[in-house]
């Protein structure tokens, strides 16, 4: 009888192991899928339940001078790191030279028809200013779904055969969930990072008007997910009446920003920060905004959207509007990518829940430093 209860005890305990190692072995959110086929999202109630464990933070570290020039002279001991006050060791310090991984989110909704001949001409841009030599991209197109129409890859002409043949569809624009779909696929991208090995910088580049339209996600969870996984976002942000402006009487009066862009005051409770590289055109609060949005994980902020994910992030909402060109702004945004600082720092106090606020300061005057003001993290829900 002992001998009998000995060996149900011992096929439970194997039983209850293989069923942990399969677990352990389920993939977090949607199979990828092929390219060109509509992509799934991960369901609102999994993303609530994910925990993700802060093993890194890597930032991107944008320097200037009084004249708005990229500062490159600075070494890792100007750097100085705090995490909700608590100072941080550097793990990893570099200039412009780690290799990127790249999501370029396009709207090709019918509503962009009349930009769609500049934004075919963009690929070689893309390929040759964004990537750099050591790079991977891949491309994923949005209106009413979210397609995937080019996977990673390294294949420069690959990116630019995808974005010279690009076609619009229908008129929506779920630019919140092309943004959540984008931030999964840049998570899973080899090898993870860890203290010791930083990995890819991971980079989202949104080329879109400033407009959601039909989205399952929520601005701030993506913001949320965006700051965990290290992804930095940027923006092109497409005017597609900017035409119409130019066509318009001397009489009627001109707008005060780009589409999308309004002059709102920030959600009760934020503070307002002085005038500089954390606020809007029209002195809208971008940071205050940023910390409101990730910290409530909700869709309240619609007029600034992707300047807000951009701020962030560490990344720049860089418009279309007056005479800046499509072409201008995606060399500008390559030449920042390539130009500043990532710095790493694996966290005192990854485990605190709440908001982690980030502070970089560098011992140097007449500096403007930018970057990510921070992360969330949030209790695991049951």
């Amino acid at each position: 009888m002992k001998q009998s209860t000995g060996k149900c005890a011992l096929l439970l305990a194997v039983l209850l192991a293989g069923a942990g190692g399969l677990g352990a072995q389920a993939p977090e959110g949607p199979m990828a899928p092929r390219p060109g086929q509509p992509v799934e999202l991960v369901p609102p109630d999994v993303q609530a339940r994910l925990k993700v464990q802060v093993a890194l933070v890597n930032m991107p570290v944008t320097v200037r001078n009084a004249k708005g020039e990229m500062v490159h002279d600075l070494e890792a001991q100007d750097f100085r790191i705090t995490d909700n006050g608590v100072r941080q060791k550097i793990s990893h310090f570099d200039l412009g030279g780690d290799p990127l991984s790249l999501v370029i989110l396009i709207e090709t909704s019918s509503r962009i028809d009349p930009l769609l001949p500049g934004m075919r001409k963009t690929g070689i841009l893309f390929t040759e200013t964004v990537m750099g030599p050591e790079g991977e991209a891949a491309v994923v197109g949005f209106n009413d779904g979210v397609d995937k129409l080019q996977d990673f890859t390294s294949d420069g002409d690959a990116i630019e055969n995808v974005v010279t043949h690009l076609e619009t569809g229908t008129s929506g624009s779920r630019l919140y969930d092309a943004m959540a779909v984008g931030v999964d696929m840049l998570s899973g991208r080899m090898p993870q990072p860890t203290a010791e090995r930083p990995g890819r910088r991971r980079v989202m580049l949104v080329m879109s008007e400033t407009v959601d339209a039909g989205s399952e996600a929520k601005l701030g969870e993506v913001l949320r997910k965006a700051q965990l996984r290290n992804v930095t976002i940027y923006s092109v942000g497409l005017s597609t009446t900017r035409s119409e402006w130019k066509g318009k009487s001397r009489d009627t009066p001109a707008p005060i920003g780009p589409p999308g862009v309004m002059t709102l005051p920030p959600p009760p409770g934020t503070v307002q920060t002085p005038p500089g590289e954390v606020t809007s055109s029209s002195g809208v609060d971008l940071l205050g905004l940023a910390i409101w949005a990730v910290e409530h994980a909700d869709n309240k902020v619609k007029d600034h959207a992707m300047e807000v994910a951009c701020t962030a992030t560490g990344g720049a909402h860089l418009s279309t509007y007056k005479d800046r060109s499509i072409e201008k702004v995606i060399d500008e945004i390559g030449g920042e990518l390539h130009s500043q600082y990532t710095i790493s720092y694996a966290p005192e106090n990854s485990d605190a829940l709440g908001y982690h606020e980030i502070k970089v300061d560098v011992d140097r005057k007449n500096l403007k430093v930018r970057t990510r003001p921070g992360y969330y993290l949030a209790p695991p829900e049951n």
